[in-house]
């Protein structure tokens, strides 16, 4: 729902003191597409950084009061706040540890076809079924039956966290126990 209203940004940020819906909903389309230019420049990903989109926004209609005009522009101050959020995400734990596990994966599925030309299904089968019971259920429905991790967080009624860290586990251990001889 777009607005042909235009609003100066102290008349913005006083409507938004006030909680007015229209002046919110003009200031997400007024200034979303560059806010989301900024998270972007931090994290590429591109539904992360939609995500972390929503969260600026939400983070400005619930901080609004701390915006001073004294101190700089609005769009300053939230420039400052999806920057900040971006940068927020990268360095939180569970970022790193999602990088982690897709780095994993990319470097299993590129070793997949090595692995098929080298070895018979059996010798990883063995090796799967030698696994802890959690770790080998998450690695037969992803790798066998083809879930994907959310998938699977689903099925087994655990968090998509619980889901990666597992698997995380479980290619470590796979890895660890099987050499490829070439």
């Amino acid at each position: 729902m777009t607005t042909n209203q235009t609003y100066s940004e102290q008349e913005l940020a006083r409507l938004l003191r006030l909680r007015d819906q229209s002046a919110f909903t003009y200031l997400y389309d007024s200034y979303s597409g560059a806010l989301y230019g900024v998270i972007q420049q931090v994290v590429p990903d591109q539904h992360i950084a939609s995500d972390i989109l929503q969260d600026v926004f939400v983070k400005i209609w619930r901080q609004i009061e701390k915006y001073d005009p004294e101190k700089g522009r609005l769009f300053t101050w939230m420039y400052n706040i999806a920057r900040n959020t971006a940068i927020d995400v990268l360095k939180s734990k569970g970022w790193q540890n999602e990088k982690k596990t897709d780095q994993l994966d990319v470097i299993e599925l590129s070793t997949a076809a090595e692995t098929e030309k080298t070895t018979d299904g059996a010798g990883i089968s063995y090796l799967i079924q030698h696994l802890k019971a959690e770790f080998k259920e998450i690695v037969e429905l992803s790798y066998t039956q083809g879930y994907t991790q959310e998938e699977i967080s689903t099925l087994l009624s655990i968090p998509l966290g619980t889901v990666k860290t597992r698997m995380r586990a479980a290619l470590l251990q796979l890895r660890k126990n099987f050499s490829i001889e070439k």
